[in-house]
């Protein structure tokens, strides 16, 4: 059960799934209380959603009383980034990282997407609209089995993750101490071209979660890993969201 997911990247739903089929060899009746639950992670992901707005407003607000919140914005990713790897590590601690790593990332959010938005007016909802649209377009197709995660699927898109990951990676390193200038900077076909199919990437990795999250359930993981995949769910949304921000902002510029 892999996905592209930093979070369902690693083994932490397979070693759950181990140790609970371990334990239900010794006890017949499970609480159902006690296991995950697809309720119980849509709640979830629902708070962290609020969670995420509210602190992004914080520093949404602060951009348009004129106050600079760099530090906010910057301290917010580098925090939330930090969350997501203690986590990936840490899935029993899910309950109270997923709900930090909303409310850091929701600083970062409202940080960048303020300046989209001094630039580009009225960039922001079109980004939230496009992120909304797309995650309820990937669930339909997923809950109607029109399209389904198999065994190639997830190469596929794990593969191209890795590609865009290693990308981005790699052309930061030399932006930052070469002279060199990144094809996807611009508003060039080319750089159009690839936000675009980075989007793509990331709506297809909707379908990771969508099934990873079924599986754990059908598994009966621990109670804990509805925190964990709501907060692996939130992380694919950020960066679609981001992605909108950077493919609209280029459409803008033409």
């Amino acid at each position: 059960m892999n996905s592209n997911n930093p979070f369902f990247k690693s083994k932490s739903f397979t070693e759950s799934a181990r140790n609970t089929a371990d334990t239900t060899h010794e006890a017949v009746i499970i609480d159902y209380n006690q296991t995950m639950t697809v309720s119980g992670t849509i709640n979830k992901s629902f708070l962290m959603l609020i969670l995420l707005i509210a602190s992004a407003a914080i520093t949404w607000t602060m951009t348009y009383n004129g106050q600079n919140p760099i530090v906010l914005t910057i301290g917010g990713a580098i925090v939330g980034l930090i969350l997501v790897l203690i986590a990936t590590f840490r899935p029993q601690n899910s309950g109270f990282l997923a709900p930090g790593y909303a409310i850091f990332e929701g600083l970062f959010i409202g940080g960048i997407s303020s300046i989209f938005e001094i630039m580009y007016p009225g960039i922001v909802i079109q980004a939230v609209s496009c992120t909304f649209v797309t995650f309820m377009v990937c669930f339909g197709l997923y809950k109607y089995e029109i399209v389904k995660v198999n065994d190639k699927f997830r190469s596929v898109v794990i593969a191209a993750t890795l590609a865009i990951a290693t990308y981005y990676l790699i052309s930061w390193l030399l932006a930052m101490f070469t002279s060199f200038q990144p094809v996807h900077y611009g508003n060039s076909m080319m750089s159009i071209g690839i936000s675009a199919f980075v989007i793509v990437v990331a709506a297809l990795n909707l379908f990771l979660d969508f099934d990873q999250i079924e599986k754990g359930v059908q598994n009966k993981l621990p109670k804990y890993m509805e925190w964990y995949g709501a907060m692996g769910l939130m992380i694919t949304l950020v960066w679609l969201y981001i992605e909108f921000l950077r493919l609209l902002s280029k459409l803008s510029k033409k």
